[in-house]
């Protein structure tokens, strides 16, 4: 198995995808406690706006360092051209 672009930043991601996790908790909060439903949304946009970042480094990541190797070596560089295509696909439809 092939390290992942990421590994160097691991815990950076990490860290943010706990603070995400807070933020989910946080939301449930929020909606059990029947807060203002405009209150709500906000949290929603940030959350989704978190998570966003996080894909995109991670997206980042793959490009500099899986794709390069891979163009490099010329080993599965079509395949990882066509996930990262596919992967930005799924992004921008969210």
């Amino acid at each position: 198995m092939e390290t992942p672009g990421y590994v160097h930043d691991k815990d950076d991601v990490l860290t943010r995808l706990r603070r995400i996790e807070g933020q989910a908790r946080g939301l449930q909060r929020m909606v059990a406690d029947e807060q203002y439903c405009i209150d709500i949304l906000t949290q929603v946009s940030a959350m989704t706006k978190a998570l966003q970042a996080v894909a995109l480094r991670l997206l980042d990541d793959h490009l500099a360092h899986c794709v390069r190797d891979a163009v490099a070596t010329g080993e599965g560089a079509e395949d990882k051209l066509s996930e990262a295509s596919a992967a930005i696909a799924r992004l921008v439809r969210s």
